[in-house]
């Protein structure tokens, strides 16, 4: 797909979704994701949260006021990433996304990957993570790099467990500098197998992977 078609896509997925009365959090404004849909690295959280749903834009707030630093500091901008979320609406009281809820929204992210198709997506995150390595534990498996179905899966600590924690923070910032090193290829750390997830998606009903 060459870029219009893509953006083209983007915007027939987002209208999906808004016709799509079955999805849970209907009361919640609908925040699809905002970047360049020809991005090497997708960033992809759980769920939106207060300022997101106000704005219907990801990671507007006090993480994303963070993640946009932590993009800068490895020179690169907001507008050069694509950023979403697994779970399209807010939860209320922004509490976590429901297991029902991250799995009635599944099949559009999938969608979303497929025609952004990123070298490196980047979990924010525990729920985020386990949507792509659901045996992973975040405080082990943070800044190390996964082979899924031939894609490199990076999960990253989320923003607002760094706002809450200088040392989490001190590893996030530190996870972010080898980003530019792996779409390199130069980093000589070996990319680990992570058993294959299949799910159902009801937007491409061929689509069966987690892509």
């Amino acid at each position: 797909m060459n870029t219009a078609e893509k953006i083209e896509a983007l915007e027939k997925l987002k209208e999906a979704i808004k016709q799509d009365e079955s999805l849970p959090l209907q009361e919640s404004n609908l925040v699809f994701g905002e970047g360049d849909p020809d991005a090497t690295v997708m960033f992809i959280g759980e769920a939106p949260g207060f300022y997101e749903d106000q704005q219907g834009r990801p990671f507007v707030g006090r993480s994303g006021q963070l993640l946009n630093k932590l993009i800068e500091s490895v020179g690169w901008k907001r507008e050069q990433v694509y950023i979403s979320n697994i779970v399209k609406r807010r939860p209320p009281d922004n509490r976590d996304p429901l297991p029902e809820e991250i799995e009635a929204y599944k099949p559009y992210l999938a969608k979303q990957i497929e025609i952004i198709n990123p070298k490196i997506i980047a979990p924010l995150g525990r729920f985020s993570m386990n949507y792509f390595l659901p045996l992973a534990k975040i405080s082990r498996d943070q800044g190390h790099k996964f082979e899924v179905e031939g894609r490199i899966i990076y999960p990253l600590y989320h923003p607002a467990a760094a706002l809450r924690s200088t040392a989490v923070l001190t590893d996030l910032e530190e996870a972010f500098k080898h980003l530019p090193v792996i779409i390199s290829g130069k980093t000589a750390e070996p990319e680990v197998s992570a058993p294959e997830v299949k799910i159902e998606s009801k937007v491409k009903p061929e689509q069966t992977s987690l892509f």
